[in-house]
């Protein structure tokens, strides 16, 4: 399906809120469609759109009246399309075990692929039409002028755009597009059978969610036995899920062929005119900079007061504290860390909070984690949460609320054709938010251990995103780079793979840290790989996003208006070149290496106050 989830996995267990749940605490999809029969007739209508756009077919060339016709059928199909798959995505998430919603869901998919394939002769026609051709019509219909960027990225990939048949028939392919990651979902979020464990005094059943929260739990034996029985679970089943991920890369790696790519990482990049340089900075000043993520195991070692540090010990805060934020106060906070923003920033959000565009807390089989789902153009972003009264609760609302900020800043400033943007920028909006949210906690923290922990979490959330998604998008070049050249992967294979770079970024050699066999096989719990090349761009968005909010947070003149502008950009140019306008070339080392020196200072402040106890 093609609604973007931004993913990122968060404590999904039982707090007193939750189960309290109101409605108010729901989102109210009933904007999307007020009901199934309503969501049934725009897909009637959807299907009889094809009909009327398959008269289009050999004759885009006709007239630039007939050019704009055509292509504003074709945005107004794949605008009912998208509506059509939030309604049915959003209704399975909260719900993963629903059987109608499933098939509901499936509905939308095929739907989805009968458009692409109704949508296959377009990029033929236009290369056909040429340059010259396209801007003659551009100059001779003015309501043209909100296709040409997106004719631009038609135009541009000309050398890997098949004949109408070629293109026809990789469409139709695509209906398997998401087998893998379909089934993945339903495995991990369904069908395994969880393993039963005493945490404390609770009886746990330890699926993802559960891992998440207690594998951050103060008793270190507790912590290993978390850890042990959770990944216990993927080892056996590496196997089916080695095959399974196997198979998307081989399908990654077909399509690169038949494109006539070099490489598969080529291929995805190209889709956003990304240059290759881009990764490959990030994993080489990512490498480069291994010694400041090895100093940060070290200082938590010592916090900790652990002798040698483990794989399991990297979860726990690093500062001990009762600190809870019911879901009123985690809302006002992210509101008052955003205030820099602007009122008319704040305020939106606001309504957002209050107009029920959230679903908040955990229920069984409601999907794990939290995404932001934009996709309802006509309506407005929607929200998942698992809210859990945590700071890393609030964290997570600050983070996907600046996803949904960015879809909304850019539907209401852009046509529907150019306001979706790739996730290359997505990101920048979703970390500056956090980034303004630590400043707004270190501010106003009271004490040195309430200071401690939140440049603590901040660590973490660099350690997470910057050199975490780096060492993930090292592996997924790794395993692609073998797809594409044919050759076998096992799940065993994989969990090698993965295994020599999990032990070289935690310092393994070094003696920094010491990580149990058994743990290797943690590239199976990353739902990401199922999306080639996404999470590259978590590590480029964070380092491009304390740049940005550096800049604002000082009050450099015209600094803000900047940024907001590149939210409202939305999918109007390449986002390298975005970003790069916006003043930051992620091509550089710059921005990597400002987001080492804000770690290292981070650091600094914490053996500060660690000596000044002393």
């Amino acid at each position: 399906m093609l609604v973007r989830l931004a993913w990122l996995i968060v404590i999904t267990t039982w707090s007193a809120a939750a189960l309290a749940e109101t409605t108010a605490d729901r989102w109210n999809l009933a904007e999307v469609y007020p009901s199934l029969a309503a969501w049934n007739a725009d897909a009637v209508k959807l299907e009889a759109q094809l009909t009327e756009f398959a008269a289009c077919k050999g004759h885009l060339g006709d007239s630039a009246a007939r050019f704009r016709q055509c292509l504003d059928l074709q945005a107004d199909l794949t605008k009912r399309y998208y509506r059509l798959g939030l309604f049915s995505g959003e209704q399975l998430a909260e719900d993963t075990g629903s059987g109608p919603s499933l098939e509901l869901d499936q509905r939308a998919d095929i739907l989805g692929n009968k458009l692409k394939e109704a949508g296959a002769f377009v990029d033929p026609e236009v290369l056909h039409l040429g340059k010259e051709r396209v801007a003659q019509f551009l100059s001779e219909d003015r309501g043209l002028a909100i296709y040409r960027f997106p004719l631009d990225r038609i135009l541009r990939r000309a050398p890997h755009t098949l004949s109408d048949e070629g293109e026809a028939l990789v469409a139709r392919f695509g209906l398997m597009n998401d087998a893998g990651s379909s089934a993945y979902s339903i495995l991990t979020n369904a069908d395994i059978p969880w393993p039963k464990l005493r945490v404390g005094s609770e009886d746990v059943t330890l699926d993802d969610s559960a891992y998440t929260k207690y594998r951050a739990g103060a008793d270190r034996d507790e912590r290993k036995r978390v850890m042990d029985a959770f990944f216990a679970t993927y080892k056996t089943y590496e196997r089916t899920l080695g095959v399974n991920l196997y198979s998307q890369l081989k399908q990654d790696a077909v399509y690169s062929k038949v494109r006539q790519y070099p490489d598969s990482i080529t291929r995805v990049l190209d889709d956003n005119h990304v240059p290759v340089a881009v990764f490959d900075t990030l994993i080489a000043q990512t490498n480069a900079n291994l010694p400041t993520l090895h100093r940060y195991f070290r200082l938590r070692a010592k916090l900790l007061g652990v002798p040698q540090l483990q794989y399991y010990d990297i979860y726990p805060p690093l500062v001990h504290g009762d600190y809870r934020f019911p879901l009123a106060t985690g809302r006002q906070l992210v509101l008052d860390a955003v205030a820099p923003l602007g009122k008319d920033y704040v305020q939106t959000m606001r309504t957002g909070f209050d107009s029920r565009w959230m679903d908040t807390y955990p229920r069984p089989h409601k999907l794990s984690g939290a995404h932001m789902a934009d996709y309802a153009y006509d309506v407005h972003p929607y929200v998942l949460m698992n809210y859990n009264d945590d700071y890393d609760s609030v964290t997570t609302i600050a983070h996907e609320w600046g996803h949904a900020m960015h879809s909304y800043l850019a539907s209401h400033a852009q046509p529907f054709v150019t306001a979706h943007y790739p996730i290359f920028i997505a990101e920048i909006a979703s970390t500056f938010n956090e980034e303004l949210l630590l400043q707004r906690m270190l501010k106003e923290a009271k004490t040195d251990d309430e200071r401690l922990f939140y440049l603590g979490t901040s660590l973490e959330q660099m350690r997470g995103t910057f050199f975490r998604q780096a060492m993930f998008a090292e592996f997924e070049r790794a395993v692609h780079a073998r797809a594409d050249a044919g050759e076998p992967l096992s799940g065993e294979a994989l969990t090698k793979t993965y295994c020599d770079i999990l032990k070289r970024y935690h310092g393994v050699k070094e003696g920094v840290m010491a990580i149990d066999d058994l743990y290797c096989v943690e590239w199976s719990y990353v739902p990401h790989f199922y999306n080639a090349f996404y999470v590259y761009q978590y590590a480029t968005s964070i380092a491009a996003s304390s740049l940005f909010a550096q800049k604002v947070g000082r009050g450099e003149p015209g600094a803000l208006e900047r940024y907001l502008d590149l939210l409202r950009a939305g999918g109007s140019d390449y986002p390298y070149e975005l970003v790069k306008t916006a003043g930051v070339d992620l091509a550089t080392p710059a921005p990597y290496q400002a987001l080492v020196a804000r770690m290292n200072s981070i650091m600094d402040e914490i053996e500060a106050i660690l000596a000044k106890r002393k």
